[in-house]
């Protein structure tokens, strides 16, 4: 079977209100929920709704957690990959597995599909150290994004930190139309992220601990790492007693 693990497809419970910092780039996605919500409304006064969103920036920052979160508020399906896992050994199972997950949305009468590291399925053609199977799946991938129609309610969302590796086929307008930059936090931002974890998983905290003093203490942190860092700080005082 050429079918691999992926997101089942289910309507993502995650929204906006789950994300914290990148404020910029949450505005740059949300214009893109109407889209998803009634997408032959806006066929229907002749607008192209873009079929692809590129997320660039470092890793860490978030970028699966705000398209979940997109599909969430738009209350559609969430369909997740990587870009590894469409890489094989044996000829032509790349370019079923990327016929597989458009067909799988489109059954699902649409929905955001996501994949992660788009630079591993998306790299330029004829690269060093490349595999001419690799651009077949490339060249798959391609027609499949050019076969849907607009109102289908399919968007593409890819995340990368190496958007200089992308084959510039991919970039062209009618593919992947739109690039939002998610960047490292600001120090609003990472102390926003530190109470936003702190309060979802109700971790307590001692009356002295100052998350802004935190977040001033942490210039250069990813999402992730200050994540990582609640974790610790959960951690040491069970292992204390």
């Amino acid at each position: 079977p050429v079918d691999i693990a992926t997101s089942d497809g289910a309507r993502s419970t995650t929204t906006f209100k789950d994300v914290a910092g990148n404020a910029a780039a949450i505005a740059d996605l949300g214009e893109v929920v109407e889209f998803l919500r009634e997408p032959r409304r806006f066929a229907g006064m002749g607008a192209k709704i873009p079929k692809g969103i590129l997320l660039e920036g470092p890793p860490g920052t978030g970028k699966t957690l705000m398209a979940r979160a997109l599909a969430g508020e738009a209350k559609t399906n969430f369909f997740a990959m990587s870009g590894p896992d469409f890489s094989a050994m044996f000829l032509g199972v790349g370019t079923m597995r990327v016929k597989s997950l458009f067909r799988r949305a489109r059954k699902a009468g649409g929905g955001v599909i996501f994949i992660d590291e788009i630079d591993s399925l998306g790299g330029k053609r004829g690269r060093q150290n490349g595999h001419v199977e690799d651009d077949r799946t490339l060249n798959q991938f391609l027609v499949e994004l050019d076969g849907f129609d607009a109102s289908a309610g399919i968007i593409v969302i890819a995340a990368t930190n190496r958007a200089s590796d992308l084959d510039p086929a991919l970039l062209r307008k009618g593919r992947f139309d739109r690039s939002v930059t998610v960047g490292l936090p600001t120090v609003d931002e990472r102390a926003a992220i530190l109470e936003l974890h702190a309060s979802k998983r109700r971790i307590p905290l001692g009356t002295d601990v100052e998350l802004g003093r935190l977040a001033r203490l942490m210039p250069g942190a990813s999402g992730a790492d200050l994540e990582g860092l609640l974790d610790e700080a959960a951690i040491l005082p069970v292992r204390g007693g």
